[in-house]
């Protein structure tokens, strides 16, 4: 049996039971073969862009015996499924801008299915605000360290009432009085994220700090004007992040 990453068994795990899932950008088509080596969906589509990709999914499939259960697909995105077809969407690995490319060029595939379980690589604010554009409701969020990188998995459901409920999911936070967690933070950190305050989480966060600690001294060699505002924005939003942190860790404490 296929034996997966604690990246890709975290999103296994996140898929419900007996789903008719499509995996885009399957890759090895590694996560539609251990659920459904394990009985845990119906019915997979394993969708990939590009012939190599491809070759080493049908390979897997095929040697697993699942060929009646899995069907491998070449195409750009959501066109490997027909509306309807599926009810789980899981697109893993990649950066959040194709994330969001993907899901809005394939918005017509996306009748009947119920739950998108994405894991962008970087850009998670763009696919959460695609989210939120789109009607759909974040339900879950999960933050795991692997082989040294950082992976946020945001788990998106159809909800009745989607656009109340985001509004108050992303409702500003107060954390202490004089800081306060703004839709716009929320967005970018993640609401689930950021109440759980884990220390993956935090971790992240401060190696974004230092990230834009970094690009401030670059802009502080610069002489143009419009360094020196981009400079002064970036502090400020270092001083928002770290007040913001600051709080987390005090109340876990």
């Amino acid at each position: 049996m296929i034996k997966l990453s604690k990246r890709l068994q975290q999103i296994a795990d996140l898929v419900p039971n007996g789903a008719r899932l499509a995996d885009i950008g399957s890759d090895h088509a590694l996560l539609p073969v251990h659920l459904a080596e394990r009985g845990m969906i119906a019915f997979a589509v394993a969708g990939e862009v590009n012939e190599g990709p491809l070759r080493a999914a049908s390979k897997q499939v095929c040697e697993a015996g699942l060929t009646e259960r899995i069907d491998v697909r070449l195409g750009d995105g959501l066109a490997v499924i027909r509306p309807g077809e599926v009810d789980v969407i899981t697109i893993a690995g990649m950066g959040g801008a194709l994330i969001v490319s993907i899901l809005s060029a394939g918005l017509p595939k996306l009748e009947g299915v119920r739950t998108l379980i994405l894991q962008p690589n970087v850009g998670e604010e763009a696919v959460r605000r695609w989210l939120v554009d789109h009607g759909w409701f974040l339900a879950k969020e999960h933050i795991l360290e692997e082989d040294g990188k950082i992976y946020e998995i945001l788990t998106a459901m159809r909800v009745p009432n989607a656009e109340k409920a985001n509004v108050e999911l992303y409702a500003p936070r107060q954390l202490a009085p004089s800081v306060t967690a703004s839709p716009d933070r929320l967005l970018q950190m993640g609401p689930y994220l950021l109440e759980q305050a884990s220390d993956t989480f935090i971790h992240k966060w401060l190696l974004e700090l230092e990230k834009m600690e970094r690009i401030c001294a670059q802009l502080a060699l610069s002489e143009a004007e419009a360094s020196r505002r981009k400079e002064a924005e970036l502090r400020e939003y270092i001083a928002e992040t770290e007040d913001i942190l600051t709080c987390l860790q005090k109340a876990k404490r």
